[in-house]
């Protein structure tokens, strides 16, 4: 049985479990808020489109108890930023939040893998495995999975290649110092750099342009139609996936460094080979020194975030 239990039931959370649903991605799905009604209200709906599925999924709303033997607990509460609002002052908020639901749901005896989506979702990743304790390869956050998603699409697009034969990482913050490694970058087995020089058509120009829109791609859906949900909605999934299949995929979860680039409790957007016991290893890459300023200044700009926390 694999059992998965939901905190928050807006947008994203909401948009996450209709495509476990219709993915059929585990046996037991449990709907929690501190909206009640609205979890139970959820859990109606959902179940009302079980006839047209192909699974038998059992969907309800609960409580924090119902963590006891889950396999995976999903973070997607949290308040949005006020007018006027420091960055801060916002992380505060969410912090004194999340004291009231990762405390209960250690206290329920839940000894399965936290999986953050809360943004700023790296600094939430963090104070998750703070407040939990929980071993580092058991607190993770959905990170860059879907920047990466985008910049795969975008770069599919550019070139008319299958985004699936695009293998390349947006890393760091998943914010604004969020980057792309293009020397990490390949189509197929080949080096992006390499196709830029055998075909002059294709200009690295372009190509920061494409970098660009990804870092903003949120600011624009945003902009548009107030909210992003879906695409993060379906990385969940992807990240669960893995989680629940021991897959040993590699993907760009936020998870805590642990050494990697000679730094260790800092959380951040990097691949890492992921399994039933949550991120089970770090993939150091070998970048060129301007891409590594770059990350670094990322991973320090997240470190001095936090230690602006007040947690007592």
């Amino acid at each position: 049985m694999k059992k998965i239990v939901l905190v928050g039931t807006g947008m994203v959370g909401m948009s996450f479990a209709y495509a476990a649903l219709n993915q059929n991605l585990c046996d037991e799905l449990v709907l929690c808020d501190i909206n009640e009604k609205r979890a139970q209200g959820e859990a109606k709906d959902l179940n009302h489109g079980l006839a047209f599925s192909k699974t038998s999924m059992r969907i309800y709303a609960g409580n924090y108890s119902d963590c006891t033997d889950a396999d995976i607990v999903v973070i997607c509460a949290g308040v949005g930023q006020k007018p006027g609002e420091t960055r801060l002052q916002l992380l505060q908020r969410n912090l004194e939040i999340f004291k009231t639901i990762v405390n209960p749901i250690v206290d329920s005896g839940f000894d399965g893998i936290f999986l953050v989506a809360t943004n700023p979702v790296d600094l939430m990743t963090r104070i998750t495995r703070k407040l939990s304790q929980f071993p580092n390869n058991k607190v993770i956050g959905t990170g860059t999975t879907l920047d990466s998603a985008r910049l795969r699409f975008l770069l599919g697009d550019y070139f008319k290649i299958d985004p699936r034969n695009i293998h390349g990482y947006v890393i760091g913050e998943h914010g604004d110092s969020e980057f792309v490694p293009w020397s990490q970058v390949t189509i197929g087995p080949k080096p992006i750099r390499d196709e830029l020089m055998d075909n002059p058509e294709f200009k690295m120009e372009d190509l920061e342009q494409i970098e660009n829109d990804v870092r903003h791609a949120a600011y624009e859906i945003i902009e548009a139609k107030g909210a992003t949900y879906y695409g993060i909605g379906m990385a969940i999934c992807r990240v669960v996936r893995a989680i629940l299949q021991d897959e040993n995929s590699i993907l760009t979860i936020s998870a805590r460094l642990c050494g990697a680039y000679g730094m260790d409790k800092v959380y951040v957007g990097n691949p890492c080979i992921v399994n039933k016991d949550g991120a089970v290893r770090r993939i150091e890459l070998t970048m060129m020194n301007k891409e590594m300023r770059q990350f670094k200044e990322s991973c320090e700009l997240l470190d001095e975030t936090f230690k602006g926390l007040t947690f007592d």
